[in-house]
């Protein structure tokens, strides 16, 4: 336990020491014709921004397909590339986990570094376990607000470039809009009283909101936190007492707990939803006549909708 300690305050040391102020971006990274580097965290920040950003700029990912944001760590290759990037795009409110730690200190330095969350009033974030609820994708109109933020920040930083960032992030908002409304419809298909989605961990409060589910996360809004006996058996009896069909595993989190709750109330697994994490760009399936790339926002959405609804009918 001791070494592994020590192995952690060294790379600890190392982080904070590479954020030092004298630690200023690399000056030649994208001189001359090179594109400005923008580096993003999770895939959903990554979809939206290559959305907006388009040629015009090279949008590197630290984080790919089903890795859970809360328990990231960033290696030395990521460390790099956010000490070489022109800006730095990330979710927000602790999501990233102790990345947080690390944008803070780049943003003090001067450096473009924003946050999807900073988009939103203080009236749409939602508070759980007495913290504020990141999950903010999960609601299509609130993601857009943070496209819009992000969009606009991106024009400002390069003005020469901000009437081509204005078109595509209007085509981007747009997409998320219909999304929106199609989400609506499809939830509208269930009656009320079946719309109870438990899942994992509590990921879908703003998918809930918007789209009218009672949403039971079986861990917090954090997967750091773990699932108690107490909790599972008083979720096992909701489950029971109000006849929920389906309870559903995620494609980031770990499907043991899910598989022991249906196990115990004779619920089924209804599928896998994703969560904090896309699924692979290009993976398509069909929807109601229509081709949905489950590697975006929008197709990850209508994905997660539609597994819930035919699940719960």
């Amino acid at each position: 336990m001791n070494r592994i300690l020590s192995k952690l305050s060294v790379l600890a040391a190392g982080m904070a020491a590479c954020f030092l102020p004298a630690c200023s971006p690399s000056t030649g990274v994208n001189s001359g014709n090179k594109k400005p580097l923008i580096v993003t965290t999770t895939t959903m920040v990554t979809d939206v921004i290559r959305s907006i950003a388009g040629d015009d700029f090279t949008v590197q990912s630290l984080m790919g397909p089903g890795v859970d944001p809360h328990l990231f760590k960033p290696g030395q290759d990521d460390i790099q590339a956010l000490q070489k990037a022109d800006v730095v795009f990330y979710s927000g409110l602790h999501l990233e986990g102790r990345m947080t730690e690390i944008m803070e200190r780049l943003h003090s330095q001067g450096r473009k570094v924003y946050a999807f969350s900073d988009a939103l009033a203080k009236s749409d974030i939602i508070t759980a376990d007495d913290q504020p609820d990141p999950h903010i994708w999960g609601d299509a109109s609130q993601w857009t607000k943070g496209l819009t933020y992000c969009a606009q920040k991106l024009s400002e930083a390069y003005p020469d470039k901000a009437a081509a960032i204005a078109a595509r992030a209007a085509a981007a908002a747009l997409a998320l809009t219909e999304t929106h409304a199609r989400l609506k419809t499809m939830a509208e298909t269930l009656p009320v009283q079946k719309r109870v989605l438990v899942t994992s961990h509590d990921a879908f409060r703003y998918f809930g909101r918007a789209y009218g589910f009672d949403v039971i996360g079986i861990q917090g809004i954090s997967t750091v936190s773990e699932a108690n006996l107490g909790d599972m058996a008083r979720i096992s009896d909701l489950i029971k007492q109000r006849g929920v069909k389906a309870v559903f595993v995620e494609s980031s989190v770990s499907h043991a707990t899910i598989e022991r709750i249906s196990k115990d109330t004779g619920a089924k697994i209804g599928g896998e939803l994703f969560s904090d994490a896309l699924g692979q760009p290009g993976d398509m399936i069909t929807i109601n006549g229509r081709k949905v790339d489950q590697g975006t926002t929008a197709g990850m959405l209508e994905s997660n909708m539609h597994t819930i609804v035919e699940a719960l009918k």
